[in-house]
């Protein structure tokens, strides 16, 4: 059996009250056992204070948990983009960086984790990955995307060289991007091609090789009317892949090769996607870079420029 480490304790042990009672909006309610619907375990303020019986009560909820979380990785109802989806097992790696964890969605480690972030978050820390704890994490992850998009104009981009491009007869006025974002990208690819555990083919001069296909860019800036043109011509896209104000109108959103057929919304693709070194390595370092993922397509990564440190001040002021 899984020991909860009173050092893993300290935040989850607050004098919370964990309660296992599932909305009726969710499928699997009606399956849940009274045991499971109505357990609930008085946690101590301090995890020095626990008693072995506590102890125990807070194993046997985060085992709980785990078993719910095997089951809500596949079964979770839910909308976006005006499409239903179902589980989230295709973003874990996501999850477990937003989460600080590495270990098994069907483990108590993983449950733990996840319930120390939704205390964190204010939510109760059951360490289920419900509805409502999804949502969550769906807004955190939006909330890093570029806001308040305008088109770029073409004399604020500069054209990118054939070489860092998926298609290496992609059109010149297709590969635009703004400077900035392109220098960042740079920056991260000749990180990426440094990491000798991404096996990635470089030059002599450590840049990845004009044969190789990971991290080269599938698309950076779009123009309104060629992202009008893509929509007609794939009418069932939908909001989630074809937006009608796509953060490419900026030249700062680059859709980038991590694995699959390149920009596939299909599950089973974007699931292999992110079983991929390459994106695994993206979720856990673009941000150092300034990238940030739009969480819904492995390929999509957008860059924000950092923010001076008086306006991140005056955030901080606010909050």
């Amino acid at each position: 059996m899984f020991v909860v480490r009173r050092y893993c304790l300290g935040l989850f042990l607050l004098g919370v009250v964990i309660s296992f009672s599932i909305e009726t909006k969710n499928t699997w309610a009606a399956q849940d056992s009274p045991r499971e619907a109505h357990l609930t375990s008085l946690i101590p303020e301090k995890a020095e204070a626990a008693s072995p019986a506590e102890l125990s009560s807070a194993n046997s909820a985060m085992n709980l948990a785990a078993e719910k979380n095997a089951r809500l990785k596949t079964e979770l109802k839910w909308v976006f983009g005006g499409k239903a989806q179902r589980g989230w097992q295709i973003y874990l790696p996501l999850i477990c960086r937003l989460i600080s964890t590495e270990s098994d969605a069907e483990s108590s480690d993983f449950a733990l984790a996840l319930s120390r972030w939704q205390q964190s978050f204010g939510l109760a820390p059951t360490g289920m990955l419900d509805h409502n704890t999804w949502s969550l994490m769906v807004s955190t992850w939006q909330s890093q995307r570029i806001k308040g998009v305008v088109a770029s104009p073409s004399e604020q981009l500069l054209q990118a060289p054939a070489s860092d491009f998926y298609d290496l007869s992609r059109p010149a006025e297709l590969r635009q991007v703004e400077p900035q974002a392109y220098a960042a990208y740079q920056r991260m690819a000749a990180a990426a091609a440094a990491d000798p555990s991404l096996g990635l083919a470089i030059t002599q001069n450590g840049d990845l090789a004009p044969s190789e296909q990971f991290l080269k860019i599938i698309s950076a800036f779009r123009s309104p009317q060629y992202q009008a043109q893509l929509r007609k011509q794939s009418p069932r896209a939908g909001r989630a892949g074809l937006a009608v104000n796509s953060p490419h109108f900026t030249g700062r959103a680059l859709d980038l090769y991590v694995g699959g057929e390149p920009a596939s919304t299909r599950d089973d693709n974007r699931a292999l996607q992110t079983r991929t070194r390459v994106y695994q390595w993206l979720v856990k370092n673009a941000e150092k870079f300034g990238f940030y993922p739009y969480f819904y397509e492995p390929w999509h990564w957008e860059y924000r420029p950092a923010e001076p440190e008086a306006d991140r001040q005056a955030a901080r002021s606010k909050a």
